[in-house]
């Protein structure tokens, strides 16, 4: 199974601004649970616990000033980000 692409490339590439400082990994754990992916389930396609990226998540929600994992799905679709 290979990563797929989560960032638009080209013309629209997100600025870094525009992505609030996350990372590519961020923008594949948000593009997995958009698809209604478990958190559990994304953990053994990165290699990590689900416990892991349910903390990674709680970050991003931190770091782009929202309170839930949904919010966070959504802030990244509205930015065309995943």
């Amino acid at each position: 199974m290979g990563v797929p692409e989560v960032v638009y490339r080209g013309d629209s590439l997100a600025s870094d601004f525009d992505r609030a400082g996350l990372t590519d990994e961020d923008l594949l754990l948000l593009a997995e649970l958009a698809k209604g992916v478990t958190a559990d389930r994304v953990g053994r396609s990165l290699d990590v616990s689900g416990r892991t990226v349910r903390r990674r998540l709680r970050c991003i929600c931190d770091r782009i000033g929202v309170a839930t994992a949904i919010e966070a799905v959504a802030w990244a679709a509205r930015r065309r980000l995943i």
